[in-house]
């Protein structure tokens, strides 16, 4: 089929290359390059990279809501549209230009966590499972009827980079499934009960409050690795806290108990990946290793 491919960051990469191997890619979509790193110099999406590598051709535009731009969309005379984590709100005429409509990769299990930061928000709620769902698109914010589905469980090893990753393969997957049996699949009207709606994550929410319980700081921790990391201050300065484990402990929140375990408002949480200002990722052992010993100083 004539795709057109819509998308921006890391997470879209695995999509394209899939789509790519197994259909006619006649355009890419992605937001424009931005200035970034010390120099402030423009750095282009990582799609808009992957693109060029494999001879794309390339869009950027800054909106798709004048009229030149969706007739310039609409020229392309694409079959579909595959969307996955673009950035732009796609007007009525974008949605309608390709013959079978615009689908998209969504990294939930809809109708919980339509919105910007999914996988986040289910690890910090506890999620048991998420998964991979191929909607098609409409006006509404991930409001669409799904075509296909597919879960994975949220493991108390997962970060949000883990997760991220493995659900950018499992989208790349299912997309191609739903193409190859696109005029077949019945799309399913997502149910009213259930929305829940996945916030943008705001930095503000990265400090850790060692009065919470152990089970929601470690999933803070988790859901906020690599980026933007939960952190908090302690005798080395401030740390960002990028895995962790709930363990059983008991003292006051903060205290430091052994290693890098830390109380909590109950129970503590086992510190195993940390990153001090300036330095990179390390594990607890090796900050110990320089910093020595720890128990009984509080982190706040």
């Amino acid at each position: 089929m004539r795709v057109i491919f819509m998308g921006t960051p890391d997470f879209s990469v695995a999509a394209l290359e899939a789509v790519h191997a197994a259909h006619d890619v006649v355009c890419v979509y992605t937001q424009p390059p931005r200035p970034a790193g010390r120099g402030k110099q423009p750095r282009v999406t990582p799609v808009h990279a992957r693109a060029e590598t494999l001879g794309l051709e390339l869009r950027h535009p800054v909106s798709l809501r004048d009229a030149q731009a969706q007739a310039d969309f609409a020229k392309l005379q694409a079959d579909v549209a595959v969307v996955v984590a673009y950035g732009l709100i796609l007007p009525q005429p974008v949605l309608d230009a390709p013959r079978h409509g615009c689908l998209n990769i969504h990294a939930s299990l809809l109708p919980r966590w339509r919105g910007a930061a999914p996988i986040q928000r289910a690890i910090m709620a506890g999620d048991a499972e998420t998964g991979i769902c191929i909607m098609q698109m409409e006006a509404g914010l991930d409001t669409g009827p799904v075509l296909l589905r597919a879960a994975t469980p949220i493991t108390e090893a997962d970060t949000a980079q883990s997760l991220h990753d493995r659900l950018s393969q499992m989208g790349a997957a299912l997309i191609v499934d739903a193409l190859a049996q696109l005029l077949s699949l019945r799309a399913v009207p997502q149910p009213d009960a259930g929305v829940t709606y996945a916030a943008k994550i705001d930095k503000s929410e990265a400090r850790v409050d060692w009065t919470r319980p152990a089970e929601d700081v470690a999933r803070q921790i988790r859901a906020l690795s690599p980026f933007p990391g939960a952190w908090c201050e302690t005798p080395l300065g401030r740390l960002k806290l990028l895995d962790a484990r709930a363990v059983t402990a008991t003292a006051a929140p903060g205290t430091v108990l052994g290693g890098l375990t830390i109380a909590c408002g109950t129970g503590a949480v086992e510190l195993r990946s940390v990153q001090r200002e300036g330095k990179r990722a390390m594990t607890a052992e090796a900050l110990l290793r320089g910093a020595g010993d720890l128990t009984g100083q509080v982190f706040t």
